[in-house]
């Protein structure tokens, strides 16, 4: 089971980020400030740190230098409100494996941890089977009835949770939380919206609408 640290001091993307990972399977723990972050992923406890580059005490890029100097090799995702070029190239050559700007899905950073653990050879699938759908989670593209389906990026990600979750009941709350990320609007539509897209796409009769509860990829 994979251990990951959160370098987050923002409390309620830290909360978001932890019941996300925790979902899915994976030990999490979030520490709040620079030095903690340093101190922590230099004791090669974690699999993966996910770094926030505006910690309080030690900024994220100062964490990241420390811990490349030490000769740490933990996997880092940056996660960050920067979302400039210079900033981004500044994280990843600082060391940095990945990086994701804030506002964020959580499947987009979900599926840039897996990523990043199965190149340090942690195994996990490259393929989602659900019937005759499968998303191929490398190249970002789907395929039914093995025919290529051309889907946007957020179309992509609202089928990556169905096919994580076959034949479950799906609230618009959890499609909202998981494909639109923390920021979401309870009270929107968007995700009626592009459950119609998928049904065009890949075919109306895969997704389910259980009435008063939510949506059914069926197998």
């Amino acid at each position: 089971m994979n251990r990951i640290l959160i370098a987050e001091d923002e409390e309620r993307i830290a909360s978001f980020v932890e019941r996300g990972l925790r979902s899915n399977g994976f030990v999490t723990t979030v520490v709040g400030d620079g030095e903690t972050a340093y101190q922590e992923g230099a004791t090669g406890n974690y699999d993966l740190l996910i770094l926030d580059i505006g910690l309080p005490r030690v900024d994220g890029f100062t964490v990241l230098r420390r811990l490349r100097e030490a000769r740490v090799t933990l996997p880092v995702v940056i996660l960050t409100a920067r979302d400039s070029v210079r900033d981004t190239v500044a994280g990843l050559e600082g060391g940095a494996d990945d990086y994701i700007a804030k506002p964020f899905a959580f499947e987009e950073l979900l599926a840039r941890v897996r990523l990043r653990l199965r190149s340090e050879g942690t195994p996990d699938a490259n393929i989602l089977q659900v019937g005759e759908l499968s998303l191929d989670l490398r190249t970002r593209r789907a395929f039914v009835d093995g025919a290529s389906i051309d889907l946007t990026a957020r179309e992509f990600l609202l089928a990556e949770v169905f096919c994580r979750h076959p034949d479950q009941v799906l609230s618009r709350e959890q499609l909202l939380s998981q494909v639109w990320g923390f920021d979401f609007d309870p009270g929107s539509n968007v995700v009626d919206v592009y459950i119609r897209y998928l049904r065009r796409k890949l075919g109306a009769e895969r997704i389910q609408t259980v009435r008063g509860m939510g949506y059914r990829l069926l197998p």
